[in-house]
């Protein structure tokens, strides 16, 4: 028998950033909610994610714009580095963040411990506190995947979490993945002086990306050095000598990368075990997550999940949209629908960045969708130019009936601002014609956006006048390619 027992109008499960967006929208609502977490508490964000990843990635982004200033008439001559210091900033910030969180936390009822569901509408908080509740909020977050590779574990290995925690670089590193925290760490591994090669599967980097943009980072990453191996099948891990060996099959030929860590960045995926969902009537998937409907209901009707648990969308800013419209649905029942057209944006904080809202050209193609696309590249642009900063380009894709912007895409400088403005446009519906009307300062990085914009609307018959730039690379693909 448990030693005590408490009733709230709703109780969220995981108080990480959807967690924290869903309690705050249900007390605002009105509801009595408590939240349940096993600590430590922040959130994967601040704790093991964004921020002490943003933290590192200053560091090493500062340490190759030295590098770089040559190019402007700069000499910097030897340029050192301190890891301790580097680490021990991340930590001082990362603690400053966390402890910002936690004030807002401990503002609710909070339970520590894992928690479990012993009936639909019933948890038991770390063996010990029953807590019970009309409505639930799953929001427990994603874990590193296990590793599947022969060998591994017996070789030994280092995942993201331990990467955030170096408080020195190895002298080389293998890393295992292209996706995002493959490609933000490998390359911080890289400029701050690991030997670093990359073992991917896919034929560039980045594989849920367009081709020119994944292909474009690939050859960013060679240039500087880091060996990205693609097509690349996965063998055994072993030890010899003091380095570790993975052996993979690229090229019809057995080939093997040495390195003295291997950083194993092959995804996470959604933290459902323990949560005792079968006892909920809650479907879901150990890899694929929680099952839910465009309300973010599960197959239980009082319960709702929302962030990395429902293995959709590992974005933060995604978690926190759908905190916020599950609290609702949860305490008004609102029945209002999740929109990911515009909030499904996200960033890579490589160096050139990325990031991309809307759909895709392979989401286009794929769903037989007919639209006219625009590019220009960072080269041709003249503040890029006077920044030394001209990797990458922009593209925007638009219906080639109605003209309305439909999707686009950013790699180069500042990538992660640059697509804010392309978020607003669409949020309000913009056509190409109406975006490229939007007076733009000069000279900006922003301002490139006019070019790709006026480069659909002239493919769809609109007249752009003085402006010979507007030929450059367009082209319409019909629905039925799709």
């Amino acid at each position: 028998m448990h030693s005590r027992s408490r009733r709230h109008d709703l109780i969220v499960i995981g108080a990480g950033s959807a967690g924290y967006a869903a309690a705050r929208t249900a007390r605002d609502v009105g509801c009595d909610v408590a939240l349940v977490d096993p600590g430590p508490l922040g959130g994967l964000c601040i704790l093991r994610g964004c921020m002490p990843s943003k933290a590192l990635l200053a560091s090493s982004d500062a340490l190759e714009d030295a590098l770089d200033a040559s190019a402007l008439g700069i000499e910097v001559g030897n340029v050192g580095i301190r890891m301790p210091f580097i680490a021990a900033r991340k930590r001082a910030l990362v603690k400053e963040f966390a402890d910002y969180r936690i004030e807002g936390i401990e503002k609710f009822p909070l339970y520590f411990g894992p928690a479990r569901f012993v009936s639909p509408t019933q948890i038991v908080v770390g063996g010990a506190t029953t807590l019970e509740a009309p409505k639930f909020v799953i929001a427990t977050g994603s874990v590193v995947a296990p590793a599947t590779i022969p060998g591994l574990e017996e070789t030994g290995y280092i995942d993201s979490d331990a990467v955030l925690e170096l408080e020195e670089i190895p002298k080389s590193a293998i890393v295992l993945g292209g996706g995002y925290t493959a490609c933000e760490l490998g390359q911080f591994l890289s400029r701050m002086g690991a030997r670093t090669t990359m073992l991917i599967r896919s034929g560039h980097l980045l594989t849920q990306s367009d081709d020119d943009v994944g292909g474009a980072l690939t050859k960013y990453f060679r240039d500087e050095g880091i060996e990205v191996v693609t097509h690349a099948t996965l063998g055994r891990a072993v030890r010899r000598g003091g380095e570790k060996v993975v052996r993979y099959v690229a090229d019809g030929e057995e080939r093997e990368a040495s390195g003295e860590v291997i950083f194993y960045a092959l995804g996470r995926v959604p933290n459902v075990q323990g949560l005792g969902l079968e006892e909920a009537g809650i479907a879901y998937g150990s890899q694929s997550g929680i099952a839910v409907d465009a309300t973010l209901r599960t197959t239980n009707p009082n319960a709702y999940a929302v962030g990395d648990v429902t293995g959709e969308y590992m974005l933060v800013h995604v978690a926190i949209y759908q905190g916020e419209v599950a609290a609702r649905n949860a305490c008004m029942s609102s029945g209002e629908v999740a929109d990911y057209e515009v909030v499904g944006a996200h960033t890579i904080f490589t160096d050139p960045q990325v990031a991309a809202v809307g759909m895709s050209e392979k989401d286009l193609v794929r769903e037989g969708v007919a639209y006219v696309t625009g590019r220009y590249d960072f080269a041709e642009h003249g503040k890029a130019q006077c920044l030394a900063k001209t990797k990458g380009f922009v593209k925007m894709m638009a219906d080639s009936s109605s003209g309305r912007i439909l999707g686009a895409a950013v790699i180069g400088p500042e990538g992660s601002e640059l697509i804010h403005e392309v978020i607003v446009a669409m949020s309000f519906g913009s056509t190409v014609d109406q975006f490229m009307r939007i007076p733009h300062l000069h000279p900006t990085l922003a301002e490139i956006w006019t070019y790709p914009a006026e480069a659909c609307a002239a493919r769809l018959g609109m007249k752009i006048p003085g402006d010979e730039q507007v030929e450059m690379a367009t082209s319409v693909v019909p629905a039925e390619q799709g």
